[in-house]
């Protein structure tokens, strides 16, 4: 394989910004120094200007095969997370069909290892009468990144409110439980009521059905089973300033064994952006009022927040309720309703250059993001050997253009379902390369290049 040697790059890594030569080789880190000489067979990249950071490990996508193809599939989703830095992904189970047995779990591993552009691991599906099956993943433990587990509605048989099931599962699993936190009677009570008041929903309604309460008390459950059995557990998407009053910085990272994820559109958006964008931004959890994004920055500096993710969930337009007129700008059909409406938004590729941006802006360091996307992300779930910048860990790399701009659209993004709620947005960074195990997959020098000769690889636990 090609091996590369980058000079003069800003590494950006461990709490550290400084200027060095990294060498990969063999698909790993070679060396890390100043003033490293080429050998034989050795590519050599002028890094001067740009960033080097590690690549970014996204624990929550929802790439959408097998079965629902007709969005995404782990080819097109892949791509387009490498074009973004994310060397990594962590896949959810709602496929169709759902991901509820071990069999049907490597169903997915063997797809990726065909089609995966970037390394790749799938959690293990939850179900209130699969419990004996889920916990063969102990087994599995150097090899699975974990399970999830629905305590709020979700695609399929995929719910979990039976008490029993979730006791013995934070009583039992040896391996890492992702949360998806809503608890589901507050929801359904919110929206008859609200239904009941107004007859036909509207977008802004959304954060008002799947409000706080709904996300703290659904939190909280999870948070105490945790406390009960010592489990290692991972809460996703917290969206509301309520919730943080459950996560502690008063201890390191390698000490939590409860700890939490902020998703980039959180932090991007509030209820303020229904009016302009609609149903486009519908998810679940919901966007929701100002002060809760206000709040999540906060946590996310202060180390209440371990991860940034996206939660990619990608839908077409068609199920959004949106087309596009004959200049290529979004336009909302009409008739469609708040339930037709699918919740999820596709975000894969652009969740470095957005915190670039606030980067830019003040809100966030360098180091922190790179903590946040890719060494905390690795810590909590002990992936081996990724996440650092670190001679002997493979070369799972991002160079960023601090100087340039990217600007999101219909014709630069690569998701399968063509679009993006980030459109017209310019970013004030570029992505100029992704290397991954040790090869460059993607370049960009106005128009993105990908090299799909390699596939990724089955990422790999230490227990």
């Amino acid at each position: 394989m090609q091996n590369y040697l980058l000079k003069n790059i800003t590494v950006v890594n461990e709490e550290n910004i400084s200027v060095k030569d990294v060498l990969l080789k063999n698909g790993r880190i070679e060396k890390i120094a100043g003033n490293i000489q080429p050998g034989s067979s050795v590519q050599e990249i002028n890094g001067e200007g740009k960033h080097l950071l590690p690549g970014v490990i996204d624990d929550q996508v929802h790439f959408r095969e097998p079965g629902l193809t007709h969005k995404a599939t782990i080819y097109t989703e892949s791509k387009a997370a490498v074009a973004g830095g994310v060397t990594s992904f962590m896949e959810m189970p709602n496929t169709i069909p759902n991901a509820l047995t071990i069999d049907l779990l490597e169903e997915k591993y063997a797809i990726a290892s065909r089609s995966a552009l970037a390394n790749y691991s799938f959690f293990m599906g939850t179900s209130n009468s699969n419990a004996e099956e889920v916990l063969k993943v102990n087994n599995y433990r150097d090899s699975i990144c974990g399970v999830k587990i629905f305590m709020g509605s979700s695609t399929g048989n995929m719910l979990v409110d039976n008490y029993l099931t979730l006791d013995r599962l934070f009583r039992e699993s040896e391996v890492l439980i992702a949360t998806h936190c809503e608890d589901e009677k507050i929801i359904k009570a919110n929206y008859e009521k609200i239904k009941k008041e107004k007859g036909a929903l509207s977008p802004a309604d959304h954060p008002l059905i799947r409000n706080e309460d709904a996300c703290f008390e659904s939190s909280f459950t999870a948070i105490q089973f945790a406390k009960k059995y010592n489990s290692r557990l991972h809460i996703l998407h917290i969206s509301t300033e309520k919730e943080l009053q459950l996560f502690t910085n008063m201890m390191p990272l390698s000490d939590k064994r409860i700890t939490c994820e902020v998703c980039v559109h959180h932090l991007h958006f509030s209820s303020e952006d229904y009016n302009r964008l609609g149903y486009l931004i519908k998810c679940n959890p919901a966007i929701k009022a100002p002060h809760n994004r206000a709040a999540l920055w906060q946590a996310l500096n202060d180390d209440r927040i371990d991860v940034i993710a996206t939660d990619h969930a990608p839908h077409t337009l068609e199920e959004k309720g949106y087309t596009r007129d004959a200049d290529g700008s979004l336009i909302i059909k009409e008739g469609i309703s708040y339930e037709q409406a699918h919740a999820g938004l596709p975000l894969v590729q652009h969740p470095l250059l957005l915190l670039l941006h606030y980067y830019k802006e003040g809100k966030i360091p360098l180091e922190k993001i790179v903590r946040k996307m890719s060494h905390s992300v690795a810590d909590i779930y002990r992936i081996r050997d990724r996440g650092y910048i670190r001679e002997g860990y493979w070369a799972d790399l991002v160079m960023a253009d601090l100087n340039k701009s990217t600007v999101v659209s219909a014709d630069n993004i690569a998701y399968k379902c063509g679009w993006s709620p980030l459109e017209g947005f310019s970013f004030p960074a570029a992505i100029t390369h992704t290397f991954m195990n040790g090869t460059l997959v993607y370049e960009n020098y106005g128009n993105g290049r990908w090299n799909e000769s390699h596939r990724g690889m089955r990422l790999a636990f230490d227990r």
